[in-house]
This record gives C-alpha cells, structure tokens and sequence, in this order.
C-alpha cells in the first residue's frame, strides 16, 4: 500500500542512519526483519489493536516475543513505532531499509519472473551476468510465471529486459499492427 510506504519512509531512514553510525547494517538487517515477522503474527495484530495493551506493555510484549538480542538503540526503535502507532509499518520500512542498505552497499536488486523454476547453476549464471552488464553485485528474487510460456522477465530499477516468449510474441503483434 503506498500510503504504508509514505509512513514507513522516515522510519526506514532513521533506522539505515542508526545502523551506519553503528556499523551494523546486517544486524539491523536482521533484527527488522524478525521485528516485521513477530508484528504480522495474527496474535500480534490482535495485540497491536486492542485498546487494553498500554503503549509501553505493547512494547515490552513485541520485545519479549522478538528476544533479548536486540541493542538498545533497536529497543527505542520499537518503543518508537508503538508510541507513533506505526508497528504495522514494520514490513514497509524492512523493505525500504533494505533498499537503502543495497543502495549504500553497491547491490542493485533484480527481479527474476521466469517461465519455470530455475536450477541453481542458471541462477548463478544469470545472475553472473547481469553484474557483468550492471557492473556491480546483484540480489535477485526469483519467481515463476508459466504465463511468460518461455525465457526470463528481469527487472532492475527502472531497466526491463524481457526475453520471454510472451514478451516477443506481444513485440512482433505489435509491429504487425504499425
């Protein structure tokens, strides 16, 4: 929802700021992601919205079930979020902090759609050359669309590169048009 990502923005900024300063960026990485786990939990939504849970009780709770292993500065983060009522956000600013964190770390994110699953050797060759052609590391999410009939959809940042069968099939119907 793109109002949850306009809300979980400063947040996912200020965590990535934190996490520098700290020179912790794979452990904040690790933490939000188990905070964003923890808080999408049905029995944690429940508790999120009840009125009878105190700001600070719903912090503590979220703490407990997350673990003792969070540092002082991601303590406050969270005592943040349920005081600005903005743990629901939690899955949003994991999203955009990592998205920053890629971004300081030279990792460019490429999503993978191809027409079936793929071994883990094309993957690797694949994903070989798209850092050859980006020139830097890239994270890819892989998912599986038979519709694409044949070939990969690769998308990264605002760069497409469709060599599905789908995909050429649409270009040559589309120049038989014109």
């Amino acid at each position: 929802m793109a109002e949850n990502v306009t809300l979980a923005r400063p947040y996912a900024e200020a965590a990535f700021s934190l996490a520098k300063g700290a020179k912790a960026l794979p452990a904040w990485s690790d933490a939000l992601g188990r905070l964003a786990a923890v808080v999408t939990r049905p029995e944690m939504e429940e508790c999120i919205g009840s009125p009878r849970l105190q700001p600070a009780q719903l912090a503590q709770l979220c703490l407990d079930v997350v673990g003792a292993s969070l540092t002082a500065d991601q303590q406050n983060f969270v005592r943040v979020l349920v005081d600005n009522e903005r743990l629901t956000v939690l899955p949003e600013i994991v999203g955009l902090y990592e998205e920053l964190k890629h971004g300081h770390e030279g990792i460019k994110d490429a999503e993978i759609t191809s027409a079936f699953a793929l071994d883990a050797g094309a993957l690797a060759a694949l994903v070989a050359d798209l850092e050859h052609k980006f020139g830097g590391k890239v994270h890819a999410t892989v998912t599986v669309d038979p519709e694409l009939i044949g070939g990969v959809r690769i998308a990264i940042g605002d760069e497409v590169i469709d060599a599905s069968v789908r995909g050429k099939l649409a270009a040559m119907a589309t120049a038989l048009k014109h």
